[in-house]
This record gives C-alpha cells, sequence and structure tokens, in this order.
C-alpha cells in the first residue's frame, strides 16, 4: 500500500472532490430542485445555518463578488425562496433570510439527494462505508477549524 504522504492526500482529495461535487449538482438539478443552481442551493444552505446573514457574508461564504450575489439573491426573491430586509439604521446593509418555501425547498432537495446517495453508498461493503464516514469527520474537523482559524486573522 502506498504511504498516505500529505501531498498524495491532497491531490486526491482534488481529483475526488470535484468528482463529487459534479454528482451533487447533477442530482440537484435533475430531481431536488431542477430549477435552483447548485450555488443558488448553497446560499439557500448557508441561510438555513446562518440566519440574518448580511449578503456581503453570503457572496463571501458562496466565492463571488457582491454583484453576483446580489443577482443571484434578487433571482431567490423573485421565486420567493429568501427574503431580503434593508435594516433602518443602514440602507445598504440587507438581512437575508429563508421563506417557508426556501426552507421546503432546501429540506426537500437534501432528502431527494441523501436517497440518492444512500443507494449508491448501499453498493459498498459495510466496512469501506465506515471508512468513508470516517474519512468525512476527518474532512468536517479539518476544514472546520481551518475556517475558524482564517476567520479569527480578519
Amino acid at each position: 500500500m502506498m504511504e498516505a504522504t500529505p501531498s498524495l492526500v491532497a491531490q486526491e482529495v482534488l481529483e475526488v472532490v470535484p468528482l463529487v461535487m459534479r454528482a451533487i449538482r447533477v442530482q440537484m438539478r435533475s430531481q431536488a430542485a431542477p430549477g435552483l443552481s447548485l450555488p443558488q442551493f448553497h446560499v439557500l444552505g448557508f441561510l438555513d445555518r446562518n440566519p440574518g446573514a448580511s449578503l456581503s457574508q453570503a457572496a463571501e461564504y458562496i466565492g463571488v463578488t457582491l454583484p453576483s450575489m446580489s443577482k443571484m439573491v434578487d433571482g431567490l426573491v423573485i421565486e420567493k425562496l429568501l427574503t431580503r430586509e434593508f435594516q433602518p439604521e443602514d440602507r445598504r446593509r440587507a438581512t437575508l433570510e429563508l421563506t417557508p418555501q426556501g426552507r421546503a425547498l432546501l429540506r426537500s432537495a437534501r432528502v431527494s439527494a441523501q436517497t440518492h446517495f444512500a443507494d449508491l453508498f448501499e453498493m459498498l461493503p459495510a466496512s469501506r462505508r465506515a471508512t468513508v464516514l470516517q474519512a468525512m469527520e476527518t474532512l468536517l474537523s479539518l476544514f472546520t477549524s481551518e475556517r475558524e482559524v482564517l476567520e479569527s486573522v480578519r
């Protein structure tokens, strides 16, 4: 077995994550939320975890410019998936919230995607599923702590 050097692990993550993201994107577009792009889905998920976040916080999380996020939010507001409320003390600052319709769409998309991927993972033996689960827990821990470190230096 090949030694799991940091460089090899990084190479594998960079190779596998885009494949996983593509599979998620295909699943979202096909059944879960056909009119929703993956970045829009990510915005809804971010706002589900961070109600009242600002436009700039959402843009930073998704990795797009403020004008791009503003356009994306405009579309989600038109679709009645989220609301944008301007703050009376600062009209430049708007808070974003999921609507009940947005929350329901997000939940439906997640359930559909989870069901699809559960069916896929059922093909693996239990020991391999445990390995995948352990790897996901490790990545979550690693990248959560990295995000906290990055946010603390801002």
